[in-house]
């Protein structure tokens, strides 16, 4: 079990359920990070009492150091309070729940500084994945997957010899509200619509990424990267009731898959505790009261953001990172009200189409990459 933890983006939904892990493994929050929510930032902080607290916006910290000054709690600002945060000398692992690219250059730092990363950031791996793993070997950093779906993949892998005897790795997608709407009703779905996810609870841009299929196309750039499989070794089914989490075919064509109720304390627990395994801290599957379990072909034609995905997977280089800060730009668009939903895999698409694509990139390139796709999703 991993004792001393730093959590990037406490305030959001991963960050507060690893926290009520962390609480009940009797682990320690060594530093804590969000952007700008200070009041929930507060109640955290004089909650866990961590050494470090960080806020992205300066005067977001500069509140919460009012806030805290009765307290030993040191406050920070910034991309360097948030480095400062993921290299602390004394921690054992990261969890890298940050929304977006802005989880890059701390994982980085943090897999330097040879911390078990608890990944739960998925554009650090879908903007340079290769960069992140190739950087995780070097410094002998573990990278321990937190989304659900990737956590039950590392868990069927658990018992492989031999990579090679992988056939496919199979991603279920829950479909989001959406599953079964036609191309033209998605035309006037709304933002409430969106948010209405029919089994998990997160924050705002995953639960809409959930609505469009982009999550689950993000999700198969980063399989690829995590565990270094081409595309054709991936495959995405739609698995409305979120039991099946995700499955491992192999050669011989057995399929092994990871069940469970949908509880996102799990897989943030195994990152911390594997190889071991911990207490409980979700409630048991019921087989019998769960009932059928359905799967289904994603529908590309409604959902064209799975396509576009998958696209920018086989053409590499910067082109996932372009795809993902279209995505970012267009979903920030669509949150504030400024465009309709189906907006949203256009003005990726279109940026896909403007932005060049840099093969071999360096860390630069990537965030080049990612800014000109963000300036062509917002003109």
């Amino acid at each position: 079990m991993q004792k001393n933890i730093v959590i990037l983006g406490s305030t959001g939904s991963i960050g507060r359920q690893s926290l009520d892990v962390i609480e009940a493994c009797g682990a320690h929050a060594m530093a804590l990070t969000a952007n700008r929510d200070t009041e929930r930032m507060e109640a955290q902080c004089r909650r866990f009492r961590p050494e470090l607290a960080v806020m992205m916006d300066p005067a977001a910290a500069e509140e919460l150091r009012v806030r805290l000054s009765d307290t030993n709690v040191r406050v920070a600002a910034g991309m360097e309070g948030l480095i400062e945060a993921a290299s602390l000398p004394r921690a054992d692992t990261v969890i890298t729940a940050v929304v977006g690219i802005v989880g890059l250059r701390p994982t980085i730092a943090a897999i330097r500084a040879g911390k078990r990363i608890g990944l739960a950031n998925k554009e650090t791996l879908v903007c340079a994945g290769e960069l992140v793993m190739d950087e995780a070997d070097a410094w002998h950093s573990q990278i321990v997957p937190v989304d659900s779906e990737h956590s039950a993949i590392f868990q069927c892998l658990q018992g492989c010899r031999d990579r090679e005897e992988v056939k496919r790795l199979i991603l279920t997608a829950s479909g989001g509200p959406f599953w079964g709407k036609k191309r033209e009703e998605l035309e006037k779905v709304t933002l409430a619509d969106a948010l209405k996810h029919p089994n998990w609870s997160m924050g705002a841009k995953i639960t809409v990424d959930s609505a469009s299929l982009m999550n689950k196309g993000l999700e198969f750039i980063e399989a690829m990267r995590l565990y270094r499989l081409p595309p054709e070794k991936i495959a995405v089914v739609v698995h409305r009731e979120s039991i099946v989490h995700s499955m491992v075919e192999y050669c011989d064509n057995a399929v092994i898959a990871q069940l469970g109720v949908p509880d996102m304390r799990v897989p943030i627990e195994y990152a911390l505790t594997w190889p071991e395994r911990g207490p409980a801290v979700a409630q048991p599957l019921d087989l019998v009261k769960c009932g059928k379990l359905t799967f289904a072909q994603p529908d590309m034609e409604a959902f064209p953001c799975l396509g576009l995905a998958m696209g920018a997977a086989r053409t590499g280089g910067t082109a996932t990172a372009i795809l993902n800060g279209a995505n970012e730009a267009a979903v920030a668009r669509f949150l504030a009200g400024e465009i309709g939903f189906l907006d949203i895999p256009r003005l990726v698409e279109r940026a896909l189409e403007r932005v060049p694509v840099t093969p071999n990139p360096t860390l630069d390139d990537i965030f080049a990459a990612d800014q000109a796709a963000r300036i062509c999703a917002n003109e």
